[in-house]
Order: C-alpha cells, then structure tokens, then sequence
C-alpha cells in the first residue's frame, strides 16, 4: 500500500480554465500517413532537420509535478538524444506544491512550462502572457470511481450521493457534469473535498471520488481488497469519465512566453524545434511503452515499476490517436474548455475565470512547423494503428 505521504504527494494535479483569444491558424497540418507497422524497438531517427549546429541552446522546461509518466515524452526525448539532434540541451524542472508552472514561465524562471489549459489560463488573466503552442493531451483524464454497489453509473446517479473532489479548481469537470445533468450542486448533491488520494473511498467516506486515468483509478486498483486478500479489480467499479460525458477540460500542454515568440526570433526557433523533439518524444513512447516507463523510473518516480507502465499506458490513451496530428489544439476542445472554465461556478459561486481571455492564448503556427520537421524524420503523427497494452498491476504499484 501506498503512503497517505506518498499518494499526497503524487495526486497533486492542476485546476482551473478560461476563454477562448486563440486567433491562429485552424487547418490541420498536412501529415503522413498513419502507420500500421508493429511498434518498433529501434532508437528513433534522431537526424536534425536543419542539420548540425556549432553549440546546444540551454532550453528549462518546467513540469507541473514530479516526475512520473504524465512527463514521459519530454524525458524521453532527453535521454534518446532527441533534443541534442534538435541542438538544444533541455533541463527538465520538477513541479511541486507550491509551484505554478505558467506562472514560472511568465516569472521568467523557464522557457517553457507543461500546465492544464485552465490552470495556465488563470495566470494569463493575471497579466502572464503565456501562449498554448502544443496540446499534448488531446482528451481529459478525469473520472468519477465508485464501488458497484454504489449504483452510481452516470452523473445523475450523483443525487443524494457524497461527491467527492479536490477542489483547488480540479472540480469543474464534476460541477459541470452536475449541472448538465439537471442536478442543482448545492441542494441535490453532497459535495465532499477530497484528499488527492483514494483512501475517503476506500474507507467508505466518500461515494465516488476524483481520480485521474493514469494515477488515482491505479492506486485504487493497487489497493487490496480486506474481503477478498486480493488486489481490488476493475469489476469492482463504476467509472464516469467526463471526457465522455462531454464536460472534458483540456489538460496537459506545451505553453511559451508570447512576448517573446512574437519579438525573438530565435526564442521562436527554438520553441519550434523544443516541439518537434518533444513530440517525438511522445511518439516513441506510444510505440515503446515499457521502455519509455522504464526511462521514468530510472529518473527517480516515485511511485514503482506498474504504477508507471499503467500511467505510460493510460496517458498514450490521452494523446492517440491524434486526428490533427500530435499536440494540434482543436478549437472544439479549446471553447469547450473556455466555456466551462467562465460559466462553471463551485460552491462558491466562483469560475475559474472571471473575464473573457484577451489577446492570443493559443497558435497552431509552431505545431504545423514542427510537424512539417517531423514529416522529414518520417514520424507518425497521428498514430491511428494506436493499441493500448495490457497492465498488470502490483500491490502499492511496485
């Protein structure tokens, strides 16, 4: 089992969301064909575009939590020389608490920052001028666990239930899936916050509880069973995803300084190249999961070996396929965000948002020329041959 430390510490997840001000290019960036082949072991191409360069550019990226499989891509590409082919030698920066990674990047402190769109959002309302350049994450990971006996299979179900959620703007998904459901969540619904753990609901405290995909639904499942001595299952829950009951919020992204990419011209190669390599990062670890998992915890995760196969295998999930190519933004996805991140109010009456976002908050210019440099090294960007595997789990993820 997991340490309420250990689970605290690693179901830290961001929050809130914003408006639309994105004003760029919508087109799909032309991109090959999907591949069929099987997964290849090989080490990916790692040929620069634009050829050899006299010295690496120092680029920090900042992560929004410790290091984990959410992150894979970006240190995948470190440590199969994907950045170095690029020229850039890449810091990857580790989250935490207390840290706001858009807040970091609009600091000056990085040059690029992974944040949920919402989150990154309330630092640009705040005067950070943070720009979304690649959408790494194409559909939420948030879900609703229940135990069966519950009966709790859709959003309705939640009347008259304790509704557990993390609060620190990570519950608008649930208000909105609430309110979507004709429930009012003041009188019809008792809303707990929740740890950023599952013990309320294995406890029984709580009658479903916030998980994402890749994290808490595991630990759940890495949890034994006292009835049973044995490792709870899958058939042991009810499992809401709001990605599929429409409330999805998108969530994992590349952000960069706007300033800069308007006035630096070589701040702006390098976001184009940092992209290219870190999408095909994310490629790489669609089409090597182990060994991508294998690279995370040998950079130190805390949680074990099938805690990050699972999330490995989850977070491909998230990104595959990619029907505009790897990191595209939807504008679909982007106004739905918008949407719930201005008109969703908690408890408190409050949105994540409290104005329309100014300005461009999101281009699509730097993925389509990333993505024209990956058409070169032959990469697939959409991954429709894309197959989850099969994980087994080990007690406390082990």
């Amino acid at each position: 089992m997991l340490t309420a430390g250990a689970v605290a510490l690693t179901l830290f997840v961001a929050s809130c969301g914003g408006d639309d001000g994105g004003t760029d290019s919508t087109d799909a960036p032309s991109t090959d064909a999907p591949s069929t082949d099987a997964p290849s072991t090989d080490a990916p191409s790692t040929d620069a575009p634009g050829g050899e360069c006299a010295e690496l550019t120092p680029v920090k990226l900042q992560l929004q939590w410790y290091i984990q499989a959410q992150f894979a891509g970006y240190l995948a590409a470190v440590d199969k020389g994907l950045y170095e082919a690029q020229c850039l030698e890449v810091e990857i920066v580790e989250g935490a608490v207390d840290i706001q990674p858009a807040q970091q990047l609009a600091d000056g402190a990085v040059d690029f920052a992974v944040s949920w769109v919402p989150r990154a959002l309330t630092v640009r309302e705040a005067g950070g001028d943070v720009v979304n350049i690649a959408q790494v994450f194409q559909r939420s990971g948030t879900l609703q666990v229940s135990f069966v006996d519950k009966d709790i299979t859709e959003p309705a179900d939640f009347e008259g239930k304790n509704i557990g959620n993390w609060g620190f703007g990570n519950e608008y998904e649930v208000f909105a899936a609430i309110t979507e459901a004709g429930l009012d969540p003041a009188a019809d619904v008792t809303l707990v916050q929740q740890q950023f753990d599952m013990l309320a609901l294995l406890d029984g405290d709580i009658d479903a509880a916030e998980a994402m995909t890749y994290n808490e639904y595991a630990q759940v499942l890495e949890a034994v069973n006292p009835d049973t001595g044995e490792l709870y299952t899958a058939d042991d829950f009810n499992v809401i995803s709001y990605e599929e009951v429409g409330v999805g919020m998108l969530q994992d992204a590349i952000w960069a300084d706007g300033a800069k990419l308007a006035s630096d011209d070589a701040y702006r190669a390098t976001a184009v190249k940092f992209v290219a390599a870190s999408l095909q990062g994310w490629a790489y670890c669609r089409d090597n999961v182990q060994e991508c998992a294998d690279i995370v915890v040998a950079k130190g995760s805390q949680l074990g070996a099938s805690h990050q196969l699972w999330q490995m295998n989850e977070v491909n999930k998230l990104i595959w396929p990619a029907s505009g190519g790897v990191g595209f933004i939807e504008e679909e996805a982007w106004d739905r965000t918008v949407d719930i991140a201005t008109n969703t109010k908690n408890l408190d009456g409050q949105t994540v948002l409290t104005k329309p976002v100014e300005g461009t908050a999101w281009t699509n210019d730097i993925i389509t020329e990333a993505h024209a440099m990956l058409a070169e090294l032959d990469v697939d960007l959409n991954g429709e041959g894309f197959e989850p595997i099969e994980v087994t789990l080990n007690e406390g993820g082990g």
